[in-house]
């Protein structure tokens, strides 16, 4: 169990430690959302099949669940400072490879990179949190920084459009390049409140990633299966409403539409998530989450029109509204105070492993049975997994018996 962060109560506000705490990741993500919607194009424009194109596309997320483990171990070795100063570094060189890439396999290995970088920001940013605020304002800060991250990714498009109807597609990774830069600044510009934590954990005796991990094999194995099927929900999302809303005959501008309508309700409910996770407890907001987004799952197949996708599409951004920072915060509340940021990397593990593998279900059970087969299975799984989450919530929220066994 993590002792109280080095941040105090009294007087203590959230906006002394915005810039420091949350510009860096959301300038990243500004280049993240820039690029997100051109990369499968920009692969196409480079001579790349639709499956190939599609393959590339996903190449960063692939690149998270590599990389969740070894990118907290980084963090230990070399810190949070230097990890994020590192991350945007690579985030730049890796997108001004992919904005001069002659070709598609050079285009995959760039945005690989990228998926690097992304796992590298959010357990350093995490990190940096569980020191520079006091636990009774752990949660809003976890979900603030879950926010702020949507909020960039959501200003990207925005950002990229202009520059890509004037140099094309390819172009949105300029970008990326000036994002992952003016990161890197923020960072080296910030102070280091992290250093006196780092430096305490140097002098304690040290164990390797797979040690330390296997030391909280329990944790992993009932509350991290839990946080699994967060990750799971909310990729499912992703994949099933574009897919449900092309097969009752929406148009794409009609798709868009419901999405930036569902993302604009996710960023509007990013705080309180969080209020209600430090004044009432974790389990008040992770199991509505799961509820909703396996409802909203459930109700898919029951739509036929683009108002009635919109309905259970926004049921299901309520409950991924509500979970912003919930796994975050898990992850915070049961790390352990020597080797925390590996820790930390084997629960981002967990929440990407449930994230990558719901599009692979979905895709299997639909080519087996339909699409309308596979709503109804992702929303009952996720219903099911939601009375283990909520179990081993309470099981391991502080203050509760069980929390300290580890």
């Amino acid at each position: 169990m993590a002792t109280p962060p080095t941040g105090t109560e009294a007087g203590f506000r959230l906006r002394s430690i915005a810039v420091p705490a949350y510009g860096p990741t959301v300038v990243a993500a500004v280049g993240a959302g820039a690029t997100l919607p051109v990369v499968a194009l920009t692969a196409l424009e480079l001579g790349a099949s639709p499956s190939v194109a599609a393959l590339t596309a996903g190449a960063a997320l692939v690149a998270e669940l590599f990389f969740a483990v070894p990118a907290g171990a980084m963090v230990h070795r070399i810190g949070e400072r230097r990890a994020l100063l590192s991350a945007g570094a690579v985030d730049a060189v890796a997108s001004a490879v992919a904005l001069l890439a002659p070709n598609v396999v050079v285009l995959f290995a760039a945005v690989f990179a990228m998926g690097f970088t992304s796992s590298m920001f959010l357990v350093a940013r995490q990190a940096y949190l569980i020191d520079a605020v006091p636990y009774s304002m752990r949660a809003r800060a976890m979900s603030t920084l879950g926010g702020v991250n949507r909020i960039g990714l959501f200003v990207g498009p925005f950002v990229g459009a202009p520059v890509i109807a004037a140099w094309g597609a390819q172009a949105a990774f300029g970008v990326a390049v000036v994002s992952g830069l003016a990161a890197s600044l923020l960072v080296w510009r910030a102070p280091d409140i992290t250093a006196h934590h780092e430096e305490a954990q140097r002098a304690q005796a040290q164990t390797s990633t797979r040690r330390l991990l296997w030391a909280h094999r329990r944790t992993y194995a009932t509350l991290g299966l839990g946080i699994l099927v967060i990750g799971a929900a909310r990729s499912a999302r992703v994949v099933l409403v574009p897919l449900w809303a092309a097969h009752v005959g929406l148009s794409a501008s009609a798709t868009a539409v419901i999405f930036g309508v569902t993302g604009g309700i996710e960023m509007l409910l990013f705080y309180p998530a969080g209020s209600v996770m430090d004044r009432f407890g974790r389990f008040w907001v992770a199991v509505p989450c799961a509820v909703l987004l396996g409802v909203g799952a459930l109700l898919l197949p029951l739509t036929h029109t683009a108002y009635t996708v919109l309905g259970a599409s926004l049921l299901a951004a309520v409950g991924n509204g509500l979970g912003s920072g919930i796994v975050m915060t898990l992850g915070a509340d049961t790390a352990p105070n020597v080797g925390r940021s590996q820790f930390l990397g084997g629960w981002r593990f967990m929440s990407v492993i449930g994230g990558s593998g719901a599009p692979l279900l979905i895709s299997a059970v639909t080519a087996q049975v339909g699409l309308a087969a596979a709503c109804v299975g992702i929303g009952s799984l996720t219903l099911l997994g939601t009375g283990w989450l909520g179990y081993w919530v309470r099981r391991f929220e502080p203050g509760r018996g069980d929390a300290g066994a580890r």
